[in-house]
């Protein structure tokens, strides 16, 4: 008889496409990371992934395209020939204005130009560059799976958008992000809810990125701070929250500037849309200094005893692998777990993950 396929259920494909495999962890000189994620259920809300750009993105024909264009843009549209590109297309606009002047042309020519120039200088330093997303959906199984595998499958078409634009991420993709979980006014009114009413797709979000001089540049939307352990005083340091921009979870603040605030629900509205400032940074100044980023399946960020523990497991282990490091925090997680089972508190276990990032 011939083999049957197998048949995956929807859990099970969830499961499979929100766990990264070891074979998309970047190389980053004088980095080593490893991250690990273990759900409560079949499958959970947790989600974290590594972003190898040179892995994922053709990194060299991204900068050909960009040097390509730089030189396009530059050159007048011989007659007769069809548009080639958007500053033809601009510049054929421009021209039916009353306002046209000649010498418009070239200026907006070069001003296109340059900015394909610093698009390919932007896409180089992709090569040495790794990103972290993490996402935390509230709840865990089949739901907050699809919350986190929505969450995943928009950033990943927003950065489409931004490396052809920009040639690197930009906060414009965290506010769009954000506004595509946000709750619409037409959605709500539809389903009946009153403005008072709970009901709504939540998650949590940290995406990072990490250099070779140990540098990690980062957007928090509701999630667990990052904590950091010095190798040269062997415990964790404190990281002052002043100088970490951190916002709502994701859809739940919109800015008062959005042109679109009034089509959707927002519990506040902030004062500005996220800029280069609202960008939080910290630096792994030592060889052996770690980064931990985490779901509070692990830690919520505000228990000292169990911070206390995670201090203790860092000084046991932070002189081995990042993997080490990672198993021996989970290992813990999963002990609490079975504190929770034996105590009936089995419904308090949440989905959890770990990822470290350490200096070499």
């Amino acid at each position: 008889m011939p083999n049957t396929p197998s048949v995956t259920t929807i859990d099970e494909y969830l499961r499979q496409r929100l766990m990264p495999v070891e074979g998309a962890i970047p190389h980053i000189s004088g980095i080593e990371m490893f991250g690990t994620s273990v759900p409560a259920g079949i499958v959970g809300g947790d989600l974290f992934e590594y972003i190898n750009f040179q892995q994922r993105y053709d990194i060299d024909a991204r900068i050909e395209r960009a040097q390509r264009l730089a030189v396009e843009f530059l050159e007048p549209l011989p007659p007769g020939l069809p548009i080639r590109n958007s500053v033809d297309d601009h510049l054929q606009w421009l021209r039916s204005r009353p306002d046209y002047k000649p010498e418009m042309d070239p200026e907006y020519r070069f001003a296109r130009s340059s900015e394909q120039l610093r698009v390919a200088e932007d896409l180089h330093d992709l090569y040495s560059t790794a990103g972290i997303l993490i996402v935390d959906a509230q709840g865990h199984g089949i739901i907050s799976a699809k919350i986190a595998s929505t969450v995943h499958d928009t950033f990943h078409a927003l950065m489409l958008t931004d490396l052809d634009r920009y040639g690197k991420t930009t906060p414009k993709l965290f506010e769009n992000l954000n506004l595509r979980l946000a709750q619409s006014v037409t959605a709500r009114n539809a389903l009946g809810m009153s403005e008072t009413e709970q009901t709504r797709e939540i998650a949590t979000m940290l995406y990072g990125e990490v250099r070779p001089g140990g540098q990690f540049r980062f957007a928090n939307f509701g999630h667990p701070p990052p904590l950091v352990f010095s190798a040269k005083y062997a415990r964790l340091v404190d990281v002052h929250e002043d100088h970490m921009a951190q916002f709502l979870a994701l859809g739940l603040q919109l800015p008062a500037d959005h042109p679109d605030r009034t089509r959707y629900f927002s519990m506040s509205l902030r004062d500005h849309r996220i800029n280069s400032d609202d960008i939080s940074e910290i630096t792994l100044i030592s060889p052996g200094d770690i980064l931990i980023l985490y779901t509070d399946g692990l830690y919520d960020g505000s228990d000292p005893q169990v911070r206390a523990h995670l201090q203790t497991i860092l000084q046991q282990h932070h002189q081995e692998s990042a993997r080490n490091i990672c198993e021996a925090l989970m290992e813990f997680a999963l002990q609490q777990d079975e504190v929770l089972r034996e105590a009936g508190d089995e419904a308090l276990i949440d989905d959890k993950t770990v990822f470290i990032v350490k200096r070499t």
